[in-house]
């Protein structure tokens, strides 16, 4: 499969409310910083390679960008860094941000109470430079009540500061709690092969209700913010082998074979591996290919 002229149309689309985007799609997490993110130590990416691979993603029809005003380094930021890299914005673009866990500048961690989520939606308009959010998501730590922090984002989706709502991090119990106060259209959480098989039957549930599944993760797998570990089971490497393309990239498009609701969101800072993560859009897998993940996939591996 060659990769240079393949765009993210090919990985189909799916609609976001009424905010329809290609399935592939892009993270913004390893941005602002090379090595592990939210690490105390990173290095700060160079500011214009950076920006490169922005513009380039967009050229290469990525229409869905995943991002988070808690996304920064020392000295760069992953909303600053969108904004100077794509406004004016294009008019297909979507905005994912998220919401919740906070970090201040010497990367303490805090979770925000209700009343704290609008200075968060703000912090995050400012930095893009938006006079609203496409989708917000609701990132939750903990097994806790989600109706309080939600609540507080349906107001603001109401007064016009978000389009659309969106959860991460959730259970399906979380899911049913958030959806009686207001629509959800996507849902965030880790997954991938061997990551989370337990979470099949949600991934599945989230499709027939209509919202999409974005699972974060899908390459690194448990390597987390510090990426993929470069050990990838014998079942993925055949696969790979068998289509000519790396095992990022069969990592990518099993998660898209799980449903037509699924995107992905692949990050990076490397120009050669956003085209790679793009072309795995259009990689079809046979079912011996699926059969074979599948299993893996099943044992958790």
């Amino acid at each position: 499969m060659t990769s240079h002229t393949i765009t993210a149309a090919a990985s189909g689309t799916w609609k976001l409310g009424d905010l329809e985007i290609n399935r592939i799609g892009f993270g913004a997490m390893r941005l602002p910083q090379t090595g592990e993110a939210f690490a105390a130590d990173a290095a700060p990416r160079d500011r214009d390679q950076a920006i490169a691979v922005l513009r380039r993603a967009v050229e290469l029809g990525v229409n869905h960008i995943d991002t988070a005003a808690f996304y920064f380094s020392r000295l760069r930021s992953a909303n600053e860094l969108i904004n100077r890299a794509l406004a004016p914005y294009p008019d297909d673009l979507v905005i994912t941000t998220k919401v919740g866990p906070h970090r201040d500048p010497s990367g303490e961690w805090w979770h925000a109470e209700p009343e704290q989520l609008r200075g968060q939606v703000e912090e995050n308009l400012r930095q893009l430079g938006r006079d609203h959010l496409d989708v917000v998501n609701l990132r939750m730590l903990g097994n806790r009540s989600i109706a309080d922090r939600f609540g507080a984002l349906a107001e603001l989706r109401d007064a016009g500061l978000i389009r659309h709502l969106g959860v991460s991090n959730v259970t399906p119990e979380q899911l049913a709690e958030a959806r009686a106060i207001a629509p959800v259209v996507c849902v965030q959480n880790q997954y991938g092969i061997g990551v989370r098989p337990d979470h099949d039957a949600f991934v599945r549930d989230c499709g027939e209700q209509g919202i999409a599944f974005v699972p974060f993760y899908a390459i690194a797998g448990t390597g987390r913010e510090a990426g993929a570990s470069g050990a990838d089971g014998d079942e993925v490497l055949a696969v790979a082998r068998a289509h000519g393309v790396s095992a990022a990239q069969v990592r990518l498009a099993w998660t898209l074979h799980r449903g037509p609701h699924v995107l992905a969101i692949p990050g990076t800072g490397d120009p050669d591996h956003l085209t790679a993560n793009v072309a795995a859009g259009a990689l079809r897998l046979s079912e011996d290919d699926l059969a074979l993940l599948d299993g893996l996939h099943r044992r958790g591996a």
